[in-house]
C-alpha cells in the first residue's frame, strides 16, 4: 500500500550489531535510540550475547552464521535501496562476520558509516578476540566516515597510552589520520576529574565535549547509544560535530536517568531526555 504524499517520512537508519538480551546495549539500545531521535530503525544481527550471572556476568557469545548475516543485509538493502544511506556498525564478534559485512557495504554507496569499534567481548577467548580486532582495523575502519572509540579502543587504534585529555586529543588525531573518518574519542569516566570528556576531530576542527560526570561507574549501553545517536543525527542531515554534540547530551541524560537491575551494572535509559 502506498503512503499518502503528505506523510512525513523518517530517515531510514540501519544498525548491524549484536543482540544483548537484557536490553541495555547492542541492537536493542540502537533501535531505542533511533526511535527516540525520530528515525526509522532497522537491524541486521551479527551475534547473540547473553550475560552469565553464574560466571561473573561474562558474555555468552553465539555468532550468527555468515550466510544468515548476508541474507539479512540483502533483504534490508533491497527493501530500502532508494532511501537507506546511513548505517551504524556495532559488535561484529568474528573475522568471518567482518568479511561478510564489509563485502555487503562495498556493494553500494553510503553517505554515513558510523563505526563503534567494539574490540573486546568480556569472556571471549583472547586469541579469537585479537583476530577479530585485526580484521576490524583492516576491513571496516577504512570504510568508516565516523568512528566512536572508547578509552580502551582509542588506545588500541592509536597506539597511544591515554592518561589525560591531551593524550585523548592526540589519539583522535591519529585515528583520523589512519581512517580518514571523523572521530569522537571517548574519555568518559576513565579519565580523572569531575567532567566526562570526549574529543571530536575531523581533520580540521578539534573540539572537547565535556559534561559533569554522573557517577564514576560505566553504564551499560552508553557507547552503543552514543554511536546510535550520532548515526540518527547524521541520517537526518546534521553535520558531524553537531551530531556529536547532540549525542553527548542525549547520553548524559540517559545515564542520569539510568535503569538499575540485579546485575552489577546499570543500563542507560534512552528515554532519559524526556
Amino acid at each position: 500500500m502506498t503512503s499518502p504524499e503528505n506523510t512525513a517520512r523518517p530517515a531510514i537508519t540501519l544498525t548491524i550489531a549484536g543482540s544483548e538480551a537484557t536490553g541495555g546495549a547492542g541492537a536493542q539500545a540502537d533501535l531505542k535510540t533511533f526511535q527516540e531521535l525520530g528515525v526509522y530503525g532497522i537491524t541486521a544481527l551479527t551475534c547473540i550475547v547473553s550475560f552469565d550471572p553464574k560466571d561473573n556476568w561474562n558474555h555468552r557469545f553465539v555468532p550468527v552464521e555468515a550466510q544468515v548475516i548476508a541474507d539479512q543485509l540483502e533483504a534490508v538493502q533491497a527493501c530500502y535501496q532508494g532511501s537507506l544511506d546511513t548505517v551504524k556498525l556495532g559488535m561484529m564478534g568474528s573475522p568471518a562476520t567482518i568479511d561478510t559485512v564489509a563485502a555487503a557495504l562495498k556493494g553500494r554507496q553510503w553517505r554515513n558509516i558510523v563505526l563503534d569499534p567494539v574490540l573486546i567481548c568480556k569472556g571471549q577467548e583472547p586469541g579469537h578476540a585479537l583476530d577479530t580486532d585485526q580484521a576490524l582495523k583492516a576491513s571496516l575502519l577504512p570504510l568508516a566516515t565516523f568512528v566512536t572509540p572508547n578509552h580502551f579502543e582509542a588506545e588500541s587504534l592509536s597506539g597511544i597510552g591515554i592518561k589525560d585529555v591531551e593524550d585523548l586529543k592526540e589519539a583522535a588525531r591519529v585515528i583520523h589520520a589512519v581512517s580518514g573518518a571523523a572521530v569522537l574519542a571517548k574519555g568518559g569516566v576513565r579519565l580523572a576529574g569531575s567532567e566526562a570528556v570526549d574529543v571530536f576531530f575531523d581533520g580540521t576542527t578539534l573540539e572537547v565535549l565535556s559534561a559533569p560526570k554522573v557517577g564514576e561507574a560505566a553504564v551499560s549501553g552508553a557507547g552503543c547509544s552514543l554511536a546510535a545517536a550520532i548515526t540518527a543525527e547524521l541520517a537526518k542531515g546534521a553535520a558531524p560535530l553537531d551530531a556529536a554534540r547532540t549525542a553527548k547530551a542525549f547520553v548524559t541524560e540517559g545515564i542520569r536517568n539510568r535503569v538499575s537491575s540485579s546485575a552489577p551494572f546499570d543500563a542507560l535509559w534512552q528515554g532519559g531526555a524526556r
